[in-house]
């Protein structure tokens, strides 16, 4: 029997998702913390504003082309620029001239070289059979909202599949070297944070799966399944810091993590 995942999913515009961050934590607000509990007070407190990155906009895209569809796609983004007259070629998305006309679209924009990155992203993730399995059935951008291990918590899910589960749409350079991203950007932490918070809102254990393409030549596709030894033990190192979170919360103090003094390792 399928799972009925529009009981616990909510569908809502991003920017809403985003705004209810200051009410609820994140996977990348536990990142932040684990990393570093004053580095997460200085952001929670607004001293530090996050960086919006051209890597991060380019992901938007695709993730919005790939799993939203190009109707979507089509609406939720201006595509193109300015024509420089002297030229006859586009703006650079870095011109005042590409600037200003994209703060008259109402939307975010995107140019058309990296629309073009976008697309073979696009193709590359359809002609991969595996992905496309998982991608043939599931609602894109699902929120989940619960209390989890004593704090309000919040997920937006790139793809959530009634049977094969989880599916999270990752952008890299290189496949050959993704597993090392896997580790040095905690991607294993973010999905176990989204795969417990769906299990307190749902009953259920889903599986996960990352879908990752390559944003450059040849937008090579792959597939990977996390296991459940390896999303347990990030499970238990992301309740480890919740339980921190809150003693720090209870005591106003935000450590950096390097106040006492650490052995230096006696190989280079």
């Amino acid at each position: 029997m399928k799972a009925d995942i529009r009981s616990f999913l909510i569908r809502e515009p991003a920017d809403v998702y985003h705004a209810k961050s200051a009410e609820y934590l994140t996977s990348h607000g536990l990142a932040d913390f684990r990393k570093c509990p004053l580095l997460f007070r200085r952001k929670e407190l607004g001293l530090i504003e996050d960086k919006d990155r051209p890597a991060y906009r380019l992901g938007r895209a695709a993730h919005m082309l790939v799993l939203e569809g190009r109707d979507r796609f089509e609406t939720g983004y201006a595509v193109g620029g300015p024509i420089n007259p002297q030229t006859g070629q586009p703006y650079g998305t870095n011109t005042k001239a590409f600037a200003e006309w994209a703060e008259k679209q109402g939307r975010p924009v995107i140019s058309d070289s990296d629309l073009a990155l976008v697309e073979e992203m696009n193709l590359a993730v359809g002609r991969h059979d595996a992905a496309n399995e998982l991608l043939v059935e599931g609602i894109p951008e699902g929120v989940v909202r619960c209390e989890y291990q004593g704090l309000p918590c919040q997920a937006r899910i790139d793809w959530l599949n009634p049977e094969q589960g989880l599916v999270d749409l990752k952008t890299c350079h290189n496949l050959d070297v993704f597993e090392m991203d896997v580790c040095a950007y905690r991607y294993a932490h973010q999905l176990a944070f989204y795969r417990a918070l769906l299990l307190e809102a749902s009953g259920r254990t889903f599986d996960v799966h990352i879908i990752a393409v390559e944003k450059q030549e040849p937008f090579r596709c792959g597939v990977w399944h996390l296991g459940k030894a390896l999303l347990d033990q990030a499970r238990k190192e992301n309740e480890d810091g919740m339980r921190r979170l809150r003693e720090c919360e209870e005591s106003g103090v935000w450590p950096t993590g390097y106040e006492d003094v650490k052995e230096f390792p006696n190989r280079l």
